[in-house]
Formats: C-alpha cells, structure tokens, sequence
C-alpha cells in the first residue's frame, strides 16, 4: 500500500498575484504557509482488472481514461498509467471549497502516490509544475499556482512568479523565535460557507486579461502589500503584518462583489473589537475560513465561539508533499 499526504495552507500576503492573467504581464510575488492540515491518498493493487476510485462517489472502470473525475483522470494519464488492478481512495482533513488549497493539494498527493507505484523520484519543483499543467493548462481552471507549489514545498515559502512560467521558491528568513510567536499568534476560524475558487477567480482572471484599470492596480497594490509583509516578518514585527493583513482584507474586498458579505464582514468586524489586530478571508474568498492575528487569543475566541464560530487550530508543515508509507 502506498500512502501520501500533502498540507493545505494558508496565505499570508501577496494572494491573488500568482494568476497566469496576471504574473504573465507584471510578475508575482506571494507569501504561503503550509499547515498540519492534509489530504491523503492510499493507492494499492488489487485482484480485479478494474480501477476502483473512491473519493465523495465511488467509480469503477476500466481505466483511467473513462474516469469521470478530471484530475484523477488526467494525473493517471501524465504519469502514463492506466490503473488496472488499482484502488484509490482520497480522505482529507478539511472538507473541500473552504479556501485553503484542498484542490491543488489532492493534486500533488495524488501525484506523488502515482509516482511511487511507479518507482519514480519526483522534486517538489516537478512535483507543482505537474499539478499546474493538470489543473491550469490542460483542465483550464482559473486558478493560480501557489496552492500547487507551497503544498510541494511546505514550510513558510516566498514565491515569485515570473512571465514564461518560471517559479523561484525561498524559505522566509524568519527568526525561530517570530515563527514561533506567528504560529501561536494566528487562529483560523470556520465561517460555515463552502464556495468553488474557480467562479470567484474568473471574474478576476478575465479582468485582468482585459487589463481592466481598477483590477491591475488593486493587484499591483497588493502585491507591495506581499513584499511589505515579508519584510514586516523577517524583521520581526508581527503588529505591522497584522496591519497588512487588515489593509489587505480591506483591498481584496474590492475585486468582487463575491468576495464578502454581510455576515462575513460582521465576523470580522466582531474580532477586530475583540482582540485581533488584522485578518483577512483565506483563499479566494466567498466564505471558507477567517484567519486572525491576535495577541489576546482568550478573548478573541470567546468572541467567535459566542458567534457561532468553530476554531481549527493548527501548526505550521515543514515536510510539504510527502509518503507516509510506500
């Protein structure tokens, strides 16, 4: 039996930047943080010459290629496998559509088990570049790609993005003691919506291809805001990335009319009276999760439980995509 795992993540500055709409013209520039948070996949061979693909529905096929899944399907088909005498099965820690990179992490983890049935030694590099031409190129989903890359890599990882394709990846020059302040200081919370990326992110993907003015700009603004939050980090001063946090909320609210609503800005504007000192919407926005910086936490999530908000606590991934047996 094979198993494989990949973490979800969260962004903490320059989100939005790593669309190909985007990067292509002005490069991008974002900062991701994996965490203990995963979807799995087993894979191992069985007696019966079908393919058996179990995940929210059950698929049992010939091969791959009459799947009706499109990235388990198109992944068998890059990794040139047909899938006889295999049974797959995903499970995940966080339900999917809930803005922390669940897609794209499924996409990795199930490369990595197919490439280990195969023998096969992947780099982490290799590993994202794969999940972006499953899901970007050949299934054309408007997405960007730090979900693939900072599920591949883990850790606290700066990305640029640049025109042509190409991904440079750093590790954060954070000091161990803001790191460890910055996990114990950040809480996610539950607003109870799933949403589907891919709807909120077109409207900002044909904007920007239409080089609407109002989009590159909020874009270009929030992209400093990323290079600003790396420097806030690596210097060591939480307060002003909190701030940014909060700046960068109050820009990434104007993008879309899907990106809030009343109910999520209540939430919001409930923590930050109750001691947070900035936050944001993870992922694409339109529900999924709230992550707050606080240094007053018993307060604050008194505040959110009363509010009907259910906390995930969680620590930072330093292992990214990996086996877990093989």
């Amino acid at each position: 039996m094979i198993i494989a795992r990949s973490p979800l993540r969260i962004t903490l500055g320059g989100g939005g930047t790593d669309l190909p709409s985007y990067y292509e013209k002005f490069g991008g520039f974002l900062i991701a943080a994996a965490i203990d948070k995963y979807v799995y996949i087993t894979l191992h061979d069985t007696f019966v010459p079908d393919l058996i693909v179990k995940y929210s529905e059950l698929e049992r096929v010939p091969d791959a290629a009459r799947l009706k899944h499109p990235i388990i399907r198109e992944a068998f088909a890059m990794v040139g496998m047909d899938g006889h005498r295999l049974e797959l099965t995903s499970m995940a820690d966080i339900p999917a559509g809930t803005g922390l990179g669940s897609s794209s992490s499924f996409t990795t983890a199930l490369l990595k088990a197919l490439h280990a049935h195969k023998k096969n030694l992947v780099h982490p590099a290799e590993l994202a570049a794969q999940a972006c031409e499953i899901e970007l190129v050949r299934l054309k989903e408007p997405i960007g790609k730090q979900d693939q890359y900072i599920a591949a890599y883990g850790g606290i990882t700066c990305f640029k993005f640049l025109p042509g394709g190409k991904v440079e990846a750093w590790p954060l020059k954070i000091s161990n003691q803001t790191r460890h302040n910055l996990e114990d200081n950040l809480l996610l919370f539950f607003t109870g919506y799933s949403r589907s990326a891919s709807a909120i992110l077109k409207e900002q993907d044909q904007k920007s291809r239409q080089d609407d003015k109002a989009m590159i700009e909020n874009l270009h603004f929030v992209k400093d805001l990323g290079l600003q939050s790396q420097r806030a980090l690596e210097g060591g001063d939480l307060h002003e990335f909190a701030r940014l946090m909060d700046v960068h909320w109050q820009r990434k609210k104007q993008r879309s009319g899907g990106m809030s609503n009343p109910k999520i800005n209540e939430w919001y504007d409930l923590a930050m009276a109750s001691g947070a000192l900035g936050g944001k919407l993870i992922g694409a926005g339109g529900g999924g999760f709230l992550m707050f910086y606080a240094e007053d936490k018993t307060k604050l999530r008194q505040a959110m439980t009363r509010a009907g908000l259910e906390e995930v606590r969680f620590r930072f991934d330093f292992e990214g995509t990996k086996l877990v047996i093989s």
